[in-house]
């Protein structure tokens, strides 16, 4: 049974993984843009590269398995803020989609956040060694 939930763990850090990494190489492309988008919701466009690389770096730690909890927990915060700052808007059905996936990826990295990496992660094999 450990090493199904060690493979079930990998598969759910590579999927919950990829989502920030291609969204942060995504707005590569256009940082600028991005830095409108960030003001139309209240956030200072000056802060566009930071969260750039915060996806692709913590989408990076993820997929690694290192430092995998506060990693989780800063995308769980990251996910559940930008729902509610960027699709919540209960008149179009289309956004309120888009808020309730931040709100189910928001559940998917507390519960990372709780499991751990599992034995397939770069945390398992500093564990091991210490």
């Amino acid at each position: 049974m450990t090493q199904l939930n060690d493979l079930s763990l990998l598969a759910a850090r590579v999927l919950l993984a990829f989502l920030f990494i291609m969204a942060g190489l995504g707005k590569l492309g256009d940082v600028e843009g991005f830095a409108g988008f960030m003001a139309s919701g209240g956030v200072p466009a000056f802060l566009a590269w930071p969260v750039v690389l915060f996806e692709i770096l913590g989408g990076l730690a993820i997929l690694a398995g290192i430092l995998t909890r506060p990693a989780a927990l800063a995308l769980a915060a990251f996910c559940l803020v930008s729902g509610i700052l960027y699709h919540f808007d209960p008149s179009n059905q289309q956004q309120m989609t888009s808020f309730m996936k931040n709100i189910a990826l928001t559940g998917g990295y507390i519960a990372l956040a709780a499991a751990g990496a599992g034995r397939f992660s770069v945390d398992a094999w500093r564990n091991s060694r210490a």
